[in-house]
């Protein structure tokens, strides 16, 4: 397994500059395989949807997109799969923030009852609770 880094995974899915673009293409779909997968840990993949947001301007839409994508991409494991998508999910029915989902949905597998929050606005979400 080979571990990527946060500005790998945004230069594949960006597609913007001419050089890093291109290696992270070839490292995606030549270097990966099945056998010897891409790690995307979940530091990377919040600091990934943060550089498409801020950096990029992209539209929750297009952020869940991109992270289905990522999901449905054979040769990467993916770091607490099934709260990415959970969180992706949350992200795409416009829940909430990727982040703050992602904080519910890891507390929820931790055995927490809810996550207490001072944001308001976090705490409408599910798994969360105004102390």
């Amino acid at each position: 397994m080979i571990g990527l880094d946060t500005n790998v995974v945004v230069r594949y899915l960006a597609q913007d500059d001419p050089v890093q673009s291109r290696q992270a293409t070839e490292i995606f779909e030549r270097r990966l395989t099945t056998e010897n997968p891409g790690f995307v840990s979940m530091v990377a993949m919040v600091e990934t949807v943060w550089v498409l947001e801020r950096t990029y301007g992209l539209s929750k839409q297009e952020i869940a997109a991109a992270v289905e994508r990522m999901l449905q991409i054979d040769v990467l494991v993916i770091e607490n799969e099934q709260q990415v998508f959970s969180a992706m999910i949350a992200l795409k029915e416009g829940r909430g923030s990727f982040s703050d989902a992602i904080i519910a949905a890891l507390g929820a597998r931790a055995g927490c009852s809810h996550t207490l929050t001072f944001d308001r606005g976090t705490s409408r979400m599910a798994g969360f609770k105004y102390p």
